[in-house]
């Protein structure tokens, strides 16, 4: 079984014809769906549909989320109510092709865990194609993780990497990254993207500042989410490093005094104090934060573990038979 998570937020006009495409896909493939469409808040009539679609079509159903808690959330929602063993994504706006779906299957069968879209061809405004390109760009380049359209919402998973990658705030479009820091293999796949047929955007510039800091923190929970004072403290020491070399060299030069005999400055009217001092400060800083990070990793009572395991020898008869009967007296 495969499962087909929809994010909907105010999508009613197109509901009713992305199930009809998505049942024709599998009618021509043989594959047995798992539609599940989660209504983000909608104030449309998108729920009003998605209980009809359930109403008539066995494998379909609906979750509705109480307000507006954004795609990430309702991707979550819906990777929890998933029961294939196989989760495709895809937007509700009809843009994303369910043609595809094959050969989704086809790359995951060659190995990969996480195959997710390129839209080569975008049929969408240049004001939204530059910033993603050099947004796409900043991503591969911070997280190693190389593709070419990070935010795409058409991506096809194996389920099982989410029971070890927790989604919040706006991650989603950074499951491939979380997911290869965790060891799950990455691939792409150009797909046909379609011009959009109704409604709008629901996507602003807001989207790119908020993008950019959450691939700060995505980069930091890739890198140092196990170990925050490797960061934090080499920051720290190097500030506090320059801070000591600057107190270093005004002590020099107000002790001997011969590096500017007849125009000396005194200290106080210098820059350099100020400087060294507040680097001092944001070094200790860093460091104190750094310990606090470590302990809070050391002591958190989290079920996520420190590592990936992709598949285990199985049991040999002899430590399989049956355990050994207690010795009678």
């Amino acid at each position: 079984m495969i499962s087909v998570v929809i994010p909907v937020h105010n999508e009613d006009e197109s509901l009713a014809l992305l199930h009809g495409e998505l049942a024709e896909v599998a009618k021509r493939a043989g594959l047995a769906l798992d539609i599940i469409f989660v209504d983000d808040g909608s104030t449309d009539g998108s729920w009003r549909l998605i209980g009809e679609l359930a109403r008539r079509h066995d494998n379909v159903r609906g979750l509705r989320l109480r307000t507006n808690f954004g795609k990430a959330a309702a991707l979550s929602a819906g990777f929890r109510a998933a029961r294939g063993d196989i989760i495709l994504t895809l937007d509700g706006d009809l843009q994303d092709d369910p043609a595809e779906l094959p050969r989704f299957l086809t790359a995951l069968a060659a190995g990969y865990d996480v195959v997710s879209g390129w839209k080569r061809v975008r049929h969408d405004p240049w004001h939204k194609v530059g910033p993603s390109r050099v947004f796409n760009f900043l991503v591969s380049w911070l997280t190693g993780v190389k593709l070419h359209d990070h935010n795409c919402g058409m991506k096809c998973y194996r389920a099982e990497i989410f029971r070890e990658i927790r989604l919040y705030g706006e991650l989603h479009r950074f499951i491939p990254v979380l997911a290869a820091a965790r060891g799950f293999r990455v691939g792409e796949l150009a797909i046909n993207h379609r011009p959009r047929r109704f409604g709008h955007s629901k996507y602003g510039v807001h989207r790119f500042v908020k993008g950019f800091l959450d691939l700060l923190t995505v980069t930091f929970l890739t890198g140092f989410s196990h170990r925050p004072q490797h960061l934090l403290g080499t920051l720290g020491l190097a500030s506090f490093s320059l801070g000591v070399l600057g107190l270093v060299w005004l002590a020099v030069v107000w002790v001997l005094r011969l590096w500017w005999p007849d125009d000396y400055l005194p200290i106080h009217q210098r820059a350099l104090p100020i400087f060294s001092l507040a680097a001092l400060m944001i070094g200790t800083q860093l460091l104190s934060i750094g310990f606090v990070a470590e302990l809070v990793i050391a002591y958190q009572s989290s079920d996520r573990l420190p590592y990936s395991i992709a598949e285990t020898t199985p049991t040999s008869p002899a430590t399989a038979a049956t355990p050994p009967r207690a010795a009678s007296v």
